[in-house]
């Protein structure tokens, strides 16, 4: 039996069933932009005034009554894609979908959940599940938004789809296909040359293939790059990657793999001196640090930057919560993105069991670190 595949997409031009049983794209440039910016909520209310926002985005005439033109415009939406498509509720409108029925959020699961594989040691069910997230993308994440340029929700889920992609190639490697994954590897560093565990990968894959005089001359290059355009050393990985190629080691058992860094900023981060510094201050003198403020503003940006100037002795963890559904989930997605998932062991071979915040607090107990908990203001409480 094949997969149920999500109702509603887009990961691409927007899609959906239809009133008359069929399924196609959305038609009309408003009613499509209505439907992603509903889809984009992932069956969450929204407000008449955000959705106008987002539909007559960058149009600087706009409807004179832009209550009454989105009134009009769910009408037509119910009448194409049927009268359960789009609920009034108190306040504005969502879909009428559960998350996983949007492709986007199912999309978010599968890859989380490829990615704990993968950390965990299991290559062969990472890339299943990462095969699976893929697959789902026909174009470019929620293509019918006026905005989507600068939409956060869109670049988060689009640099989501670029760690997808590397953590696919890297379960290739640790399961001894390195021949396979050297083109597409390079063909995405080509686009990506400041992408470090990119290029790790490739560097990698080179070596893995026999190929090791071309690997350390690839690092040469990736060591100029990050030199000439950020005037930065290459980091911890790529620099221990190195001293594998001269002392000519060969490759480490693919029983998992470390923890995966934070990610990539492949652009430049100034003008917030000040903030990082307040940041920093704060972390110093507190257990517990909360940034607030509107949806795109660089909150996790700003979180990310500190989190790499943190001095303390302990390791640094992202956990993002904006695809968790429910708060009692929270503590799973934490034990993932620690990569804890799996039943822990304690003592001498006495299984852990207990629920997933006990298991989290015997886990964190012994260990420092600093937690980054990013978009977790719908699971607040949890958090």
């Amino acid at each position: 039996m094949g997969r149920v595949q999500p109702r509603y997409r887009v990961l691409g031009p927007g899609r959906a069933p239809h009133a008359d049983g069929t399924e196609g794209p959305v038609r009309g440039a408003r009613l499509a932009a209505l439907f992603a910016a509903l889809a984009a909520a992932g069956g969450r209310p929204v407000t008449p005034a955000a959705l106008a926002d987002r539909v007559w985005a960058g149009d600087d005439t706009g409807p004179e009554d832009p209550a009454a033109a989105l009134q009009a415009l769910v009408a037509r939406l119910r009448r194409a894609l049927g009268t359960g498509t789009v609920v009034s509720v108190p306040g504005g409108y969502r879909l009428g979908a559960e998350r996983e029925d949007v492709d986007l959020f199912r999309f978010e699961r599968l890859a989380a959940d490829g990615s704990a594989a993968l950390a965990a040691g299991d290559a062969g069910r990472a890339a299943a599940l990462l095969d699976e997230a893929l697959g789902l993308w026909a174009g470019p994440a929620l293509a019918d938004l006026p905005d989507r340029a600068t939409d956060p929700l869109v670049l988060r889920v689009e640099q989501r789809h670029a760690g997808a992609r590397r953590d696919r190639l890297a379960a290739d490697l640790a399961l001894g296909r390195a021949a396979d994954a050297l083109a597409p590897l390079t063909a995405l560093c080509a686009g990506r040359p400041l992408d470090e565990p990119l290029q790790a990968l490739r560097i990698r894959a080179l070596r893995d293939t026999g190929r090791a005089a071309e690997a350390l001359a690839a690092y040469e290059e990736v060591r100029r790059t990050l030199a000439d355009r950020l005037g930065a050393d290459p980091g911890p990985e790529l620099r221990a990657l190195h001293e594998e190629l001269l002392a000519g080691a060969a490759p480490p058992p693919a029983a998992g793999r470390p923890a995966p860094p934070l990610p990539a900023r492949l652009t430049s981060f100034i003008g917030r001196d000040e903030e990082l510094a307040a940041l920093g201050a704060e972390l110093a003198s507190a257990r517990l640090v909360t940034l607030l403020g509107p949806g795109g503003v660089g909150k996790t940006r700003l979180a990310l930057e500190a989190a790499e100037a943190y001095p303390g002795d302990g390791a640094v963890h992202l956990a993002e919560l904006a695809s968790v559904r429910e708060e009692s989930e929270v503590p799973e997605a934490v034990l993932t993105a620690l990569g804890a998932r799996e039943t822990l062991l304690r003592g001498a071979g006495e299984l852990l069991g207990g629920d997933a915040l006990s298991r989290l607090v015997e886990f964190c107990a012994g260990r420092r670190m600093l937690l980054l908990l990013d978009n977790c203001e719908h699971v607040v409480g949890a958090a």
